[in-house]
């Protein structure tokens, strides 16, 4: 059985997601991490933390998708698949970037294989601090997403 909902931590619902009606439809991008962030995913969404049930999902396809999660700095390798998976959402779209490599490369920052940060791709909406960001701090900026 999940936690109890805790109380929001800030008010507002980010204002490029008042449109989605209280849910949203993500799908994960990594665009080079160390996959320390996908394990925080796999919490967040998981039995104990349930993102679930404040109105985000994660979804196989861009084309089904309200949002972009990107983890890690986007690589040489990663750029194009992740400006056409970008074009792939329906609009309104949005981006989340989720840890400190998706902000600002990271521990990547200066690699010769690194493009940037996720912003230096495409317009960010959502930053998620933290390497790797916790649970909560993840299903926190879910929740300012679907105003739940």
């Amino acid at each position: 059985m999940a936690e109890p909902a805790p109380g929001r931590a800030r008010g507002d619902i980010v204002p490029a997601a008042a449109e989605l009606g209280g849910s949203v439809q993500i799908r994960h991008v990594d665009a080079g991490s160390c996959n320390g962030c996908e394990v925080e995913i796999a919490s967040a969404f998981g039995p104990v933390y349930d993102a679930d049930r404040y109105g985000a999902r994660l979804v196989a396809s861009p084309r089904h998708a309200d949002a972009l999660m990107v983890t890690g700095p986007v690589t040489r390798n990663m750029e194009v698949a992740l400006r056409r998976s970008h074009e792939a959402v329906p609009e309104p779209r949005l981006v989340i970037a989720l840890g400190d490599c998706a902000r600002n490369c990271g521990v990547f920052a200066g690699a010769y294989g690194v493009v940037g940060a996720v912003k230096d791709v495409l317009p960010v909406d959502v930053e998620v601090p933290g390497c790797p960001p916790e649970p909560e701090a993840i299903v926190e900026a879910l929740r300012g997403l679907t105003g739940r």
